[in-house]
């Protein structure tokens, strides 16, 4: 199992470009699926979640073409429909939580699909109700195969319907509109999931030939159409590692430049930063964050504690949750952060009490994070990534104490960030790979 050994306080200076974002490649690469024609995607982040999905695509017999690098070609003309149904298919899926996306456009378009429970990270449960009441609302059946382990979903015709998800649901929307544009008549999804996301997956679709309305709103309108066609798609950048320079920027930087950083679409990223103190420079579609010696955390206007929540597009992503509470360590002022959609993703902040944080964990959903305003450094120590978000927040707080941390089970790193120790080092940071 590889790790990382980071030397802490090496100060991070010049610029960086974010990847192509991670949960929009899941959800376009999986649309692919929708066609027998061409479709070329750009800015493909060359990250581990996004290579198992593109490696359970040819799998299943998409023609894969690596046109340049972050630029793939996909063609879905002759697929195994028999290996979906296969227990090497299904003990793939189960590994891999991106998956789950997969069902959508094969119902759409085989009219049937058979799942297993995806895998992923351990932040809390993930539930599929909402994906499986949108397909039953379109007219699919699905069964549990207790002995196998898997969904068996089919119908005979998919026909549009009017819904209420009884969650925003990222996922669960962007499955049912996959199956949806397909389906027979009009579509309606209300309380449907409205992240950057979404609307660049519903802009693909209707580059394909979809007819969907109501792009950016929680209520979609999607007309059915016969076939979809061919188009080129290109992926935003990743508002999660923006977030995370930024975040990097603030503890241990001494002046950095996010480039291309699609600032339209952080919605209220930098203004949840600027919360905790921190100075944010917008040049056009440039982040700068400015060598900081202090940032102190803002109170209410009725002088309040500051309280940090997440919520669902357009508000805070919960991704970055966990990068917001290390910055708030070396804040002045006290913080208390809500993460509300997750039940496990606040765990990790065991690992920053260990390095000398001043964090209070109230339960599952809540902690309160009292700030060193930088007169006492973290302690450098030896601890395992539980996922993605936690792992880039405990790479960041290493990055910031005091001696050499290591960072074991990294791999939950490389499934959301491409090739990070050698561009984080080659802003000034001492990060090693060991296996």
């Amino acid at each position: 199992m590889e790790s990382f050994i980071i030397e802490g306080g090496h100060r991070l200076h010049g610029t960086i470009t974010p990847q192509g974002a991670k949960n929009e490649a899941l959800e376009v690469i999986s649309a692919t699926l929708l066609t027998d024609e061409e479709v070329v995607i750009h800015n493909i982040p060359n990250i581990l979640d996004v290579n198992n999905l593109i490696g359970l695509l040819k799998e299943v017999g998409v023609k894969v073409s690596k046109l340049e690098p972050n630029t793939f070609s996909f063609r879905s003309d002759q697929l195994r429909l028999d290996y979906l149904r296969s227990a090497e298919f299904v003990k793939k899926c189960a590994s891999l939580r991106g998956s789950v996306l997969m069902i959508g456009p094969l119902l759409g378009r085989f009219h049937k699909a058979t799942v297993s429970k995806p895998g992923g990270d351990k932040i809390g449960r993930r539930r599929l109700d909402t994906h499986f009441l949108g397909f039953h609302k379109l007219g699919a059946e699905f069964v549990y195969n207790e002995e196998r382990d898997v969904y068996d979903i089919k119908a005979d015709e998919l026909k549009g319907t009017y819904m209420l998800l009884d969650e925003a649901s990222v996922t669960g929307t962007a499955n049912i509109i996959m199956a949806a544009v397909l389906a027979k008549g009009k579509t309606t999804i209300y309380n449907a999931a409205c992240e950057p996301y979404i609307q660049q997956l519903c802009r693909l679709l209707n580059a394909m030939g979809a007819k969907i309305s109501g792009i950016a709103s929680n209520l979609l309108t999607i007309e059915g159409v016969e076939a979809l066609h061919g188009a080129q798609h290109t992926i935003l950048p990743d508002m999660i590692e923006v977030g995370s320079f930024i975040g990097m920027g603030a503890m241990v930087g001494d002046g950095i430049i996010i480039k291309d950083a699609s600032v339209e679409n952080l919605g209220i990223i930098p203004d949840s930063f600027r919360r905790l103190g921190v100075k944010l420079d917008i040049e056009g579609d440039d982040i700068i964050v400015p060598k900081q010696k202090h940032y102190e955390i803002e109170s209410f206007i009725d002088g309040t504690i500051m309280t940090i929540s997440d919520a669902p597009w357009p508000g805070l992503t919960p991704d970055l949750i966990s990068v917001l509470l290390v910055v708030a360590t070396q804040a002045r002022g006290s913080v208390l952060f809500h993460q509300k959609m997750f039940e496990s993703r606040l765990f990790f902040v065991d690992k920053l009490i260990d390095m000398g944080a001043q964090i209070i964990l109230c339960d599952p959903h809540r902690a309160v994070v009292v700030g060193h305003d930088h007169k006492r450094k973290l302690r450098a120590q030896r601890m395992s990534s539980p996922d993605i978000r936690a792992g880039i927040a405990l790479l960041i707080a290493a990055m910031s104490a005091k001696g050499t941390s290591r960072i074991e089970n990294i791999a939950q790193i490389d499934r959301g960030y491409e090739n990070i120790e050698n561009r984080l080092n080659a802003l000034g940071a001492n990060i090693i790979r060991v296996s």
